[in-house]
């Protein structure tokens, strides 16, 4: 084995250490595709765990983890002494795939965006941090799943609101814990009564239930959306998208039937449940 392949064997071992020690629903979504295929989404996830790690790191300073989300926007374009270990796979993916480089960079910009207090005024405002943090990871992946049929475009966008807001719903507590971040709209808390005060001292209760009731119906409505745009023709290549639809929607569905206990729980799908899930969307993609 010659140096550039040694390299590049290294970094898909790296990237694949990193997706099974995330344990999220998206490595299990990842083994629908062909083996090719699914080296090059771990690589990305990869890159994605590592960029949002980063922007989570609290013990590090702000000012040590802005600089490193800077290296990797460099790093996107160039190579450098000291670059991110995973940078050259993804300089590869991004050639190979001819992804756009403005899409991977807005990847960057929302985890930077984290690292200040986060306070979203209106649900607009909301949707553009899930833009970059959600939808362009959707229009990165379904470049990488083989998609051809351009609706997929809009059904990726629709998608990654959803899924997005559902972690936001699931991930209140674990959001406050971490840098005192708040992703729910003020004009939506005002609308209800619930303060950031209530969300620090954990109070659920009715007011705090029925915000998290409106948004619930908002990603439902996000769902409802994805669904539609569905592209049948590239049925086969989204099946990932398609797990993590139903995965999502059925933690979103537990959370409503359950009142909303963020504060006490959190809600995932177990392994079961996943299965079912991925027996149903080959089903559906046979």
């Amino acid at each position: 084995m010659n140096a550039a392949a040694a390299a590049a064997n290294h970094q898909n071992v790296t990237a694949e250490a990193i997706t099974r020690k995330s344990k999220s629903s998206f490595a299990f979504a990842f083994l629908s595709l062909p083996p090719e295929r699914r080296r090059d989404i771990v690589t990305f996830y990869a890159f994605c765990r590592v960029i949002d790690d980063i922007a989570d790191e609290a013990d590090a300073p702000v000012a040590e983890r802005a600089a490193r989300l800077e290296a990797w926007k460099r790093a996107l374009t160039e190579s450098f002494a000291g670059e991110p270990e995973l940078a050259p796979a993804m300089r590869d993916l991004m050639e190979r795939y001819q992804l756009d480089r403005e899409v991977v960079a807005l990847i960057i910009e929302g985890c930077a965006s984290d690292l200040a207090p986060v306070h979203f005024e209106t649900f607009d405002q909301l949707l553009g941090y899930c833009y970059r943090v959600a939808s362009a990871v959707g229009l990165v992946c379904i470049e990488l799943f083989g998609c051809r049929d351009q609706g997929a475009h809009r059904y990726a966008v629709s998608l990654g609101y959803a899924l997005q807001l559902t972690n936001i719903l699931r991930d209140v507590a674990k959001d406050l814990a971490n840098g005192g971040r708040i992703y729910l709209p003020a004009e939506d808390m005002a609308r209800f009564g619930v303060t950031e005060e209530d969300l620090r001292e954990r109070q659920g209760g009715h007011r705090f239930g029925s915000l998290m009731a409106f948004e619930a119906e908002r990603a439902e409505a996000l769902y409802a959306q994805a669904l539609a745009e569905r592209p049948f023709r590239d049925r086969r290549a989204i099946m990932p998208a398609e797990m993590m639809r139903l995965i999502y929607y059925k933690i979103l569905t537990g959370m409503r039937q359950d009142g909303f206990r963020v504060f006490e729980k959190t809600y995932r799908v177990g392994k079961l449940g996943k299965l079912a899930i991925a027996l149903r969307v080959f089903l559906w993609a046979a």
